[in-house]
């Protein structure tokens, strides 16, 4: 199996590789079963495809520099498909915990994995567990992986969360506001998302990360998410870079605050 990193003199920067990074990267990544089904596969066999894919962009984010890459693994909603491809699913996700992860540690990167917990195996919860014990005082690259995820159930979590304290007299309901909810949430202490991604032509966010991305700039693109390498990832950042994040103001106060 390769390994999940390369050599820094392996990789060429961007066309505008002086250009702004995003500082979190979210990534939703489509397309595995249409990559499959198009090759007479099954679904599984996508899956499996899309974790090479998985591989080339966490070296390429964590060589670009960027500071958080969010991957949107398994939502709440993905029950909802045929029991055998979510087992295999759960397969997949228990032996990339047991096989990469210290891969990771050894290039210095911080894993964390988000969502409700409750729903995997106890097997499934002790690798996830041991897997951010081992990485927690990594300094690179910081990988979360949202999993059993869904943005309305992060954001009635934290709201329930600050109720509970307002109901123990330890928070004063005048005092919740955006810090507040924001400090309550899955990723409280990251970034707010700058870019996010989406393979496979689908335009649409699906419940990932809905109060993180409220100024995120988006990115569609029509590649299955196996296909989906380094240079795809690339394009995506020159593209953002060559965006103007306005966050309410106007061309010209953009360009006195940039000046």
């Amino acid at each position: 199996m390769r390994d999940i990193m390369t050599s820094p003199q392996s990789l060429h920067l961007p066309p505008n590789g002086n250009a702004p990074l995003p500082r979190h990267v979210a990534i939703i990544m489509d397309g595995n079963n249409r990559w499959a089904k198009a090759r007479g596969l099954s679904g599984v066999r996508g899956h499996h495809a899309g974790v090479e894919a998985v591989r080339a962009v966490i070296r390429r984010a964590a060589e670009r520099g960027v500071g958080t890459l969010t991957l949107f693994a398994f939502s709440s909603e993905n029950w909802r498909r045929p029991a055998a491809e979510v087992q295999a699913l759960m397969e997949l996700f228990l032996m990339a915990l047991k096989r990469e992860v210290k891969k990771l540690h050894e290039h210095d990167i911080r894993l964390s994995v988000v969502g409700e917990r409750e729903g995997f195996s106890s097997a499934i919860q002790k690798h996830i567990e041991a897997a951010e014990s081992l990485t927690a005082d990594n300094t690179g690259l910081h990988l979360v992986i949202a999993a059993n995820y869904g943005g309305r159930w992060d954001i009635a979590r934290a709201a329930r969360q600050l109720g509970e304290r307002v109901a123990a007299g330890e928070l004063d309901p005048a005092g919740i506001d955006e810090r507040a909810m924001q400090s309550e949430l899955c990723l409280g202490d990251a970034p707010p998302v700058d870019l996010c991604i989406r393979t496979s032509g689908e335009c649409r966010i699906s419940n990932f990360l809905l109060w993180q991305m409220a100024y995120a700039e988006l990115y569609f693109t029509p590649v299955l998410w196996p296909d989906f390498g380094a240079e795809a990832f690339d394009e995506a950042l020159v593209d953002f870079a060559g965006r103007q994040r306005r966050f309410g103001m106007t061309d010209e106060q953009v360009e006195a605050h940039g000046a």
